[in-house]
């Protein structure tokens, strides 16, 4: 049997790097057009090439995703970019209009995955896609266990899942609340993310309702951490991190966490045990809280929230290592939050034990001693006897 892959998202180049080092077999990246993230950084057809050069150059794969809604006056720019996606040897397209399906299989050899803006949930739907040759379907979030397992049971295709990360409260693909409201197209990489407004109850006068908190029907995220044995049973082929904006201390612990579980699970299948720790540790990287959401057909208002919520911006990420001395124990971190001498933080990273320690001294480029590290990237020095390695991550003990 075949290892499932772990499929992680990357906004840029950094991103990239970091997802694949962490622990990811593959990444899902986009172009500044046709990809459903308008807001994230992006890559440049260069970018793009560098990117897939890397991942292979780890055995590792990148995946491109042009799943927009294609409107007539992008026909011919689309053609020329899939061909040069195809020069660029990238491992597939992620694609839900038709249309590219149609254009991609005629011009190109690209592998096509469908994508989850297609919200497909049923078998008959995942056969008609694979006639029309695609070679992959990335679920619907809303998709149940029982529904992974009736999909496998009816079709040879193989199938991609959601693990983890935030999600829409409608259908992917179908939502239209933020083109209607702001004129931003959700299908075209505009969302607004109308879901996560709030809103003032009104009574059917249009008289607001006192006392009451405001409303919101944003989802909480997705988290399907206790039940990676179970879609590695189900024959689930790829499992998918949404979050193509989040920060690399993010991607890194996500990534990691998922990589430990299911390394874990294939290697002692008998004895495998559900490390609770592993929840506390996506927790802290968060500011949502997580629950399996449609996998067990629940659909109450524990899978949302209704009022009351507070979303935290999160300032754990406090550095990454650019280097390490062995001779001098010297470690040179760029910062990405403040912190300070005294501080007790946590270091980890793909070669690195997590590793507790306290800040003793701090040395800016020019070895002066300073107290605090407080400008953006700022490059600094700290003494630790601990051996580190580049791109390891510095986080706040919590």
């Amino acid at each position: 049997m075949n290892k499932v892959e772990l499929l992680a998202p990357a906004g840029d180049l950094e991103r990239l790097k970091i997802a694949l080092l962490y622990g990811a077999d593959a990444v899902y990246i986009g172009w500044n057009l046709f990809s459903l993230r308008a807001n994230a950084t992006n890559f440049t057809i260069e970018e793009i090439k560098e990117g897939v050069s890397y991942a292979h150059s780890l055995n590792k794969k990148v995946y491109v995703t042009v799943n927009i809604v294609m409107h007539n006056k992008e026909i011919k720019l689309l053609l020329k970019y899939l061909k040069q996606l195809e020069e660029a040897n990238v491992d597939a397209i992620i694609v839900s209009d038709p249309a590219i399906i149609k254009l991609a299989s005629e011009n190109t050899k690209l592998q096509i995955h469908l994508s989850t803006q297609q919200s497909t949930i049923n078998y008959e739907a995942i056969e008609f896609f694979k006639k029309e040759g695609v070679s992959r379907i990335v679920l619907a979030r809303e998709c149940s266990k029982d529904d992974i397992k009736a999909i496998k049971d009816n079709v040879d295709i193989e199938i991609e899942t959601f693990i983890h990360g935030a999600m829409c409260a409608s259908y992917s693909g179908r939502c239209v609340l933020s083109n209607y409201l702001t004129d931003r197209d959700s299908n075209r990489g505009g969302c607004s993310q109308i879901c996560r407004w709030d809103f003032k109850l009104l009574d059917n006068s249009h008289n607001e309702l006192k006392g009451n908190k405001d409303f919101t029907f944003c989802a909480k995220d997705l988290s399907m951490l206790k039940y990676i044995p179970e879609l590695i049973d189900l024959g689930v082929s790829s499992f998918k991190i949404e979050g193509r904006m989040r920060s690399i201390y993010y991607i890194a612990t996500v990534v990691s966490i998922y990589r430990k579980a299911i390394d874990e699970y294939y290697n002692d299948k008998e004895n495998y045990k559900y490390n609770i720790q592993y929840e506390k540790i996506l927790r802290e990287c968060a500011n949502r809280d997580s629950v399996p959401q449609f996998y067990n057909n629940i659909f109450d208002n524990t899978c949302s929230y209704y009022n009351g919520r507070c979303e935290v911006s999160n300032q754990d990420f406090l550095g990454i290592v650019l280097d390490y001395n062995e001779k001098t124990s010297i470690a040179t971190i760029e910062q990405r939050n403040y912190f300070k001498k005294g501080d007790t933080v946590e270091l980890f990273g793909p070669n690195t034990e997590l590793t507790t320690f306290t800040i003793n001294e701090i040395f800016d480029e020019n070895n002066n001693i300073i107290e605090i590290v407080n400008h953006p990237k700022q490059i600094v020095k700290i003494k630790i006897q601990k051996k580190l390695n580049k791109n390891d991550i510095m986080k706040v003990k919590n």
